[in-house]
């Protein structure tokens, strides 16, 4: 089984890691980076680079695609080579997966079309502009496509699928060995449960976090 976790300039680097540290340690399976070009490709504070194995015309029939999302996603949403790439791999895909805004560039390809789906609280009515029904729920499976909220999501939408073609122990056993545990020191994960003035400070941001 292949993985491609797509990159592109400006992804955000935890979408791509946490798919990567679950979805990544399925049984013989092959995980590959691939970008519209092999090389290093920037996060999107530019302090970090990934190294995409491979371009995207490397790898036409993977059996997993992962989308991170990003700031980048925005711009990236109108048609070119990553979204041809994506509607063309997600023909003989097994699943077709993404985290965070990365589901906008699933919609703006199309793939979401009158689908469950879900994507960053700040994205979801632009997620709904692309044909999709947006949910709040961390994870959202709809046939093939899987789609994780905000950033941190991955590792939930990793290990859900993993559960779903490994099987739950095997999930569980991979859940164990990276000791993900969630503890959070606030409890202000969520616009339902961050206090007001940080959901307003937040919205205010948008801006600079989704463009």
């Amino acid at each position: 089984m292949q993985i491609a976790i797509v990159l592109y300039d400006r992804f955000t680097a935890l979408d791509a890691v946490g798919p990567y540290e679950t979805l990544g340690r399925l049984p013989d399976a092959e995980t590959v980076f691939v970008a519209e070009q092999p090389g290093p490709v920037r996060n999107d504070g530019g302090n970090l680079a990934l190294t995409a194995d491979r371009g995207l015309a490397d790898v036409p029939r993977p059996d997993i695609i992962v989308v991170p999302g990003g700031p980048g996603p925005l711009p990236l949403a109108a048609d070119g080579p990553l979204l041809t790439w994506l509607r063309a791999a997600d023909e003989t895909s097994t699943w077709t997966t993404s985290v965070c805004t990365g589901s906008l560039l699933l919609a703006a390809a199309g793939l979401l079309r009158g689908r469950r789906a879900t994507s960053h609280w700040l994205a979801l009515e632009e997620l709904k502009r692309h044909g999709a029904e947006p949910t709040g729920e961390r994870v959202v499976t709809d046939g093939k496509y899987v789609t994780g909220a905000g950033v941190s999501s991955g590792i939930d939408m990793g290990l859900t699928l993993l559960g779903r073609i490994a099987g739950d122990d095997h999930a569980r056993i991979v859940q164990l060995a990276t000791e993900y545990d969630p503890q959070p020191p606030y409890d202000a994960g969520s616009p339902e449960k961050a206090p007001a003035h940080l959901v307003e400070l937040v919205r205010t941001h948008s801006g600079v976090i989704l463009t």
